[in-house]
C-alpha cells in the first residue's frame, strides 16, 4: 500500500453492505479497514491512526454513538455515521456527539466516497493518491489526470472504461463480479446490464492488445466476473 493513501476505517456489521463500501473506498484510491463491532473499532485505533471512521449507528455490542463517545476521549478522526434511520433526533444527536456527516441507509456508495473525500479536503487531507505505478507490472495509474498507461502507453478510454480498469488496477487478482462492476463504473448500475460490462471488458482488451498483442492482463472467471491478472 502506497503510503500516501488514506486509511478509512468502516465499522459495520452487515457484510453485503461493508464489502460494498469496502469495495467504493479501494476504487477511490483509499485504503479501508473492516471492523464488526464497536470494541474491535476501538482497539483498532488505538493501535493504528485512521484518516476517517465510517461508523454504523446500530452495532451488535454498543451503540455507534458510544463508540463515537470514545474515540472523543481519544482525539476523534472525522466521523461519518450510517444509520438505518432517518429519523432527526438521531442525526442531531450525532452531530452534536462531534460527527462530522450522517448518511440513513439506503445510501448511494458514490455518495459516501464523495462525503468521505470532502471531509477529508476539508480537514487538510486529500484521500487521493499522487501518480503511482500499480501493483501489476505494466502500468501507471495517474488518479490525479485520470489517466491509465499500459507498457508505457497512455490509454485512449471513454469513462466508464477508465472506470472498469481503474477498480481491476486497485486490486489485481481479486475476482469482481459484474454487480460490482457496473457500481464502479456507472452513474446508474441499474441501468446496465451484465452485458454491457462484457461488452466494455471486451474494447478494453482490443485497446490493450494494440499496445502489446501478446499481453492478456484481464482475466475472466466464469460464472464469478473478471480480475487482472497478478504479476
Amino acid at each position: 500500500m502506497s503510503a500516501t493513501r488514506q486509511t478509512v476505517l468502516v465499522v459495520e456489521d452487515e457484510a453485503a453492505i461493508a464489502e460494498t463500501i469496502v469495495y467504493a473506498l479501494q476504487t477511490e484510491g483509499f485504503h479501508p479497514i473492516w471492523k464488526t463491532s464497536g470494541r474491535e473499532a476501538l482497539t483498532w485505533v488505538r493501535q493504528q491512526p485512521v484518516a476517517l471512521v465510517v461508523l454504523d449507528v446500530g452495532l451488535p455490542d454498543m451503540s455507534g454513538f458510544d463508540v463515537c463517545r470514545e474515540l472523543q476521549k481519544q482525539g476523534a478522526p472525522p466521523i461519518i455515521f450510517l444509520t438505518a434511520r432517518s429519523n432527526e433526533v438521531d442525526r442531531i444527536v450525532g452531530l452534536e456527539l462531534g460527527a462530522d456527516d450522517y448518511l440513513a441507509k439506503p445510501f448511494s456508495p458514490r455518495e459516501l466516497t464523495a462525503r468521505v473525500r470532502a471531509i477529508l479536503r476539508r480537514a487538510g487531507t486529500s484521500g487521493a493518491a499522487p501518480p503511482v505505478a500499480a501493483a501489476a507490472t505494466g502500468w501507471s495509474h495517474d488518479e490525479g489526470r485520470c489517466r491509465i498507461s499500459f507498457h508505457g502507453q497512455a490509454l485512449d478510454l471513454t469513462r466508464n472504461e477508465y472506470r472498469l480498469l481503474g477498480a481491476l488496477l486497485a486490486a489485481p487478482g481479486r475476482v469482481f463480479s459484474r454487480d460490482q462492476l457496473m457500481v464502479a463504473a456507472w452513474d446508474d448500475p441499474g441501468s446496465a446490464l451484465d452485458r454491457t460490462v462484457d461488452a466494455h471488458i471486451k474494447t478494453l482488451r482490443a485497446k490493450l492488445r494494440e499496445v502489446a498483442p501478446e499481453a492478456d492482463p484481464i482475466v475472466t472467471h466464469r460464472g464469478l466476473g473478471y480480475a487482472l491478472r497478478e504479476q
